[in-house]
């Protein structure tokens, strides 16, 4: 049995929310993650794992956007745009709506945009803590 936490806590079960033995205590509040649903999140995360597929997310959180908006945001060749956007749709995370001769891409739900905000802040935050101890 796995158990998912609502605390955040790295490197205990109480932080992680996530108990990797059978048989680990659920105390009152925590609800119970099956592997199939931890599995999902593992391949979400790896869908998310490419800094490309990062940055088109962060435009797509301010709103739809056509393949030839992302290449000129991002400076990036729309074949390599196109081949993120595709494992994108894939994972769920976009969903693309024809509109004429184009394609409209947008985040399918706002709750993995605060996922890839989160991060990027925290390596942020990570790395200007790094640079304040070696002054």
């Amino acid at each position: 049995m796995f158990i998912v936490s609502r605390h955040a806590a790295p490197h205990d079960t109480r932080r992680t929310g996530v108990a990797l033995a059978a048989g680990s205590p659920c105390r009152e509040g925590e609800r119970v993650a099956s592997p199939r649903a931890l599995t999902a999140a593992g391949d979400l995360l790896r869908a998310l794992a490419a800094p490309v597929r990062i940055a088109i997310v962060l435009q797509l959180r301010a709103g739809e956007r056509c393949v030839h908006e992302l290449v000129d945001a991002l400076t990036v060749a729309q074949p390599l745009i196109s081949q993120h956007l595709r494992v994108l749709k894939a994972a769920g995370v976009v969903h693309g709506e024809r509109h004429g001769r184009e394609v409209m891409y947008r985040l399918v739900d706002d709750h993995l945009a605060h996922i890839v905000v989160d991060a990027v802040t925290h390596v942020g935050e990570s790395s200007g803590s790094d640079q304040r101890e070696n002054v």
